[in-house]
C-alpha cells in the first residue's frame, strides 16, 4: 500500500500514466544540481528515484543532502533529449509546487548518494567507519537491495516449506549448554546465583525433541550463537533456516532442501536444474582440496604420490605429493613467484614448490634440478601440461597438502577471471567421515568429549548403514550418513540423519569419551526422550546469511545483515561488548561463590 499520510505514491509508481496529475512523494534528498534559476533534485526512497524540478529559488534554497522531505507536484514527461535511460522514472519528472522539510540533516562522514552506484571509483569509507553509520551505509542502493533479496528469500523459502506441510516453531534462545563443536555465549541466571543459561549455537537437540513430540516437520528461521575466533565468514551473531523431518531418510530430506533452493533462488530470478549433482567426501578433497568445492571451473587437483615414490627430491618424499595445473604460467615473471610464496606462507605453508615448461620445451624452476632424469621426462604428460604452462606442488601431510593445492586452484581461477558471481554451482557433499581426530592443528573447532576423536558434524549424527555394527571398532574409517549442499566453493548448509536410538548413541558418545554421567548432566533431556519411542528424523540446515551473501553476489556476509558485527565480534555502532556497572555486576551474581553461601 502506498498511500500514507505522507504520500500518494513511492518514486518509482510515478510512470507516464500519471502524466498530468498531481502526487505527493516523501523521502530523501539524494542529489542537487542547480542550472541558473531552475533546481533540479533526486528524490529517493525505497523504491528508487523520481527528478523533481523546482522553478522557485526560495523553495529549493534550504535543501540539501539527504534532507528528508514531501513534495507535492505535477507529473510531466520530460523535455525531448533529457531522458535517463538507466532510471526507471527517466521519461518523467515532478514540478514542484510545495516542499515540505521534514527533518534536516548534519553533513554526511561519508555520501550515500545513489550516484555513487555509477562512478568508477567507490568512495565509500572503510569498513569500521560503514558500519559505526550502519543507518547510513543501508541507504545505499545496493544494501537496499541486500535486505530486499533476502526478505524475499525467507518468504520464498516460507512459501515452499508450507506446500511441504512444514510448521514454523520457535525454539528458546536460552537452553543450557550442550557440546556442539563451538564455544557457548553463556548469560548468568539472576535467580539462580551461580548458574548459567547458553544461548544455542543450533537448534540441535530442540528440533530433535520436536521430532519426539510427534511434529513431524519442522522449520523455522533460527538465531543462532558461537563463540568463535573471528573470520570473514563468521559472525558471533547469524540465522540459519533449521529444517526437521519424521520418518525420513538422506534421499527424502536432500529432495526436501533441493525443492526449497530451488524456491529461493526463483525468487531472485534464477532457475536452477535439479537434481544437484553429487561428490563424496573423498572425492571432493582429492579432486578439488575441499570439501566445498567450486565447481564453476575445472582444474582438478593432481596426485603424484606413487610418480615421485623414488623420488630423490628429498622435499617430495612424503605421504602426499600433489600438482596443480597453471594454464599458461610459464610467461609469468620471477617475482610473481616469488609473490606466490608469500602467498602460501600466509596460508600456513612453507613455500610453493613449482616447475615450468618453458615454450621450448624445457623444464624449468627451483624443482626442476633436484628430480630424476626419468621423472622430468614423463612430468609433462604426468600433469597434463603443455608448453607455456606451469605446475604448483604440495608435499607432505594428505590433508594440509590437499588443502593448500585446493586453495592455489580457486586462487588461479580468481585471477583468471573465472569466478562470476553470477554464475552458481551447487553439488551435495556425501560420505563423511563420522569422526575426526581432535590433533588436527589445521582444526579449530572445539573437540566434543575427551578422547583422540571427535564428531565430524556433531555427536547426534548416525552412523551409515554400513557402519552400524562397527563404526566404534574403527572411528578412524567409520562413514556417516551427512550430507552438506556447497554453492561456489561456499558450504551453504548441511545435514544429517539423526541418532534416534539410546543404544547407537551411548556408543558414540563412548567413542568421543563422553561418559554416561556427563552425558546426562550435559543432554540427559534428550536421551530420556530417546527412551519413549523416537521415530527416525534426518534435517539440514542453511547457512541464511553465507546463503545471501552467495545469491547478492556480496563479498562478505556482513553486506548482507542489516547489522554485522565487526572483526573480533565487536559493534562500532553500540559499542558492544562493554563493560558493566558495579551494580549489574553484583545483581548479576556473576561473582557468586556457594562457599561463602555456606558460611
Amino acid at each position: 500500500m502506498s498511500q500514507t499520510a505522507y504520500r500518494t505514491h513511492h518514486a518509482t509508481e510515478v510512470t507516464e500514466q500519471l502524466v498530468g496529475q498531481k502526487v505527493t512523494l516523501a523521502g530523501w534528498v539524494d542529489r542537487r544540481r542547480d542550472h541558473g534559476g531552475v533546481a533540479f533534485i533526486d528524490l529517493r526512497d525505497n523504491t528508487g528515484l523520481v527528478q523533481v524540478v523546482i522553478y522557485d529559488e526560495e523553495m529549493a534554497r534550504p535543501l540539501r543532502s539527504e534532507f528528508v522531505i514531501q513534495v507535492v507536484g505535477e507529473v510531466r514527461l520530460r523535455p525531448d533529449g533529457n531522458e535517463n535511460e538507466h532510471l526507471a522514472t527517466g521519461k518523467i519528472e515532478v514540478v514542484a509546487e510545495s516542499i515540505e522539510v521534514l527533518a534536516k540533516s548534519d553533513a554526511l562522514p561519508f555520501q550515500v548518494s545513489t550516484a555513487l552506484e555509477n562512478e568508477s571509483e567507490n568512495k565509500l569509507p572503510g569498513e569500521d567507519v560503514r558500519l559505526k553509520y550502519r543507518y547510513l551505509d543501508l541507504r545505499r542502493p545496493s544494501m537496499q537491495r541486500n535486505l530486499k533479496l533476502r526478505a524475499q528469500m525467507s518468504k520464498a523459502a516460507r512459501h515452499a516449506l508450507e506446500e511441504m506441510s512444514f510448521e514454523e516453531i520457535e525454539t528458546p534462545t536460552m537452553i543450557k549448554s550442550t557440546p556442539e563443536g563451538a564455544r557457548d555465549f553463556v548469560v548468568p541466571a539472576r535467580l539462580v546465583p551461580g548458574s548459567w543459561y547458553a544461548l544455542p549455537q543450533s537448534p540441535q537437540l530442540l528440533k530433535q525433541l520436536l521430532m519426539v513430540s510427534g511434529v513431524e516437520r519442522y522449520y523455522q528461521l533460527a538465531r543462532c550463537y558461537r563463540d568463535e575466533d573471528f573470520r570473514a565468514d563468521r559472525q558471533p551473531e547469524f540465522t540459519q533456516l533449521d529444517m526437521e523431518m519424521a520418518f525420513v531418510d538422506q534421499e527424502d530430506v536432500m529432495a526436501m532442501a533441493e525443492k526449497v533452493i530451488a524456491a529461493i533462488w526463483k525468487s531472485a530470478g534464477y532457475d536452477i536444474k535439479l537434481p544437484i549433482q553429487r561428490i563424496t567426501w573423498q572425492d571432493a578433497m582429492d579432486k578439488y582440496g575441499s570439501d566445498k568445492p567450486d565447481l564453476r571451473f575445472g582444474n582438478p587437483l593432481i596426485e603424484l604420490t606413487d610418480y615421485f615414490k623414488n623420488t630423490p627430491f628429498r622435499v617430495f618424499q612424503a605421504p602426499y605429493v600433489g600438482a596443480v595445473l597453471f594454464k599458461g604460467g610459464a610467461a609469468t615473471p620471477r617475482r610473481q613467484f616469488d609473490a606466490w610464496q608469500d602467498w602460501a606462507k600466509q596460508r600456513g605453508a612453507k613455500g610453493l614448490a613449482y616447475v615450468v615448461f618453458a615454450e621450448n620445451g624445457e623444464l624449468k624452476g627451483p624443482v626442476a634440478k633436484n628430480l630424476s632424469e626419468e621423472e622430468r621426462n614423463g612430468l609433462k604428460e604426468a600433469v597434463g601440461a603443455e608448453d607455456g604452462d606451469a605446475v604448483f606442488f604440495a608435499a607432505g601431510r594428505r590433508t594440509s597438502s590437499q588443502e593448500l593445492l585446493g586453495a592455489v586452484r580457486v586462487e588461479l581461477a580468481r585471477r583468471a577471471g573465472l569466478l562470476k558471481p553470477d554464475d552458481f554451482a551447487f553439488t551435495w557433499v556425501v560420505d563423511f567421515p563420522l569422526f575426526k581426530p581432535t590433533d588436527d592443528p589445521d582444526d579449530d573447532d572445539v573437540a566434543v568429549g575427551h578422547s583422540k576423536w571427535t564428531s565430524m558434524h556433531h555427536p547426534f549424527t548416525m552412523p551409515s548403514k554400513d557402519w552400524i555394527d562397527k563404526f566404534d571398532k574403527d572411528p578412524e574409517h567409520a562413514m556417516s550418513d551427512s550430507y552438506d549442499i556447497v554453492c561456489n566453493g561456499n558450504e551453504m548448509g548441511g545435514g544429517s540423519v539423526r541418532i534416534h536410538r539410546d543404544d547407537i548413541q551411548d556408543r558414540v558418545l563412548d567413542v568421543l569419551g563422553i561418559t554416561p554421567e556427563e552425558a546426562a548432566d550435559k543432554f540427559g533431556f534428550l536421551l530420556e526422550a530417546f527412551k519413549y519411542g523416537a521415530p527416525p528424523h534426518a534435517g539440514i540446515a542453511l547457512g541464511w546469511d553465507r546463503t545471501a551473501a552467495i545469491l547478492a553476489g556480496a563479498d562478505s556476509i556482513r553486506d548482507v545483515i542489516a547489522f554485522p558485527k565487526a572483526g573480533g565480534g565487536r559493534d562500532p555502532l553500540t559499542g558492544a561488548p562493554a563493560p558493566i556497572s558495579a551494580e549489574q555486576r553484583a545483581e548479576t551474581g556473576v561473582d557468586y561463590d556457594p562457599d561463602e553461601d555456606e558460611d
